[in-house]
């Protein structure tokens, strides 16, 4: 059955894609559209950029 049939009779439970997912095919689940990506690593970001703060500070201390 295609896809406009299924949906015509009510056979289709597929949800719609809602926001950026609309647009954008690389904004998937686990997607690699830059906003997404960005959202997804950001605490590892902070984690990063705190121990980099650390050294500096330990080097400093030296």
């Amino acid at each position: 059955m295609a896809l406009t049939k299924a949906i015509e009779h009510k056979k289709e439970h597929r949800k719609i894609y809602h926001g950026s997912k609309a647009f954008d095919v690389s904004c998937r689940n686990h997607g690699g559209c830059n906003w997404c990506l960005e959202n997804r690593i950001h605490k590892y970001d902070k984690k990063k950029e705190a121990a980099r703060l650390k050294e500096e500070e330990f080097e400093q201390e030296i």
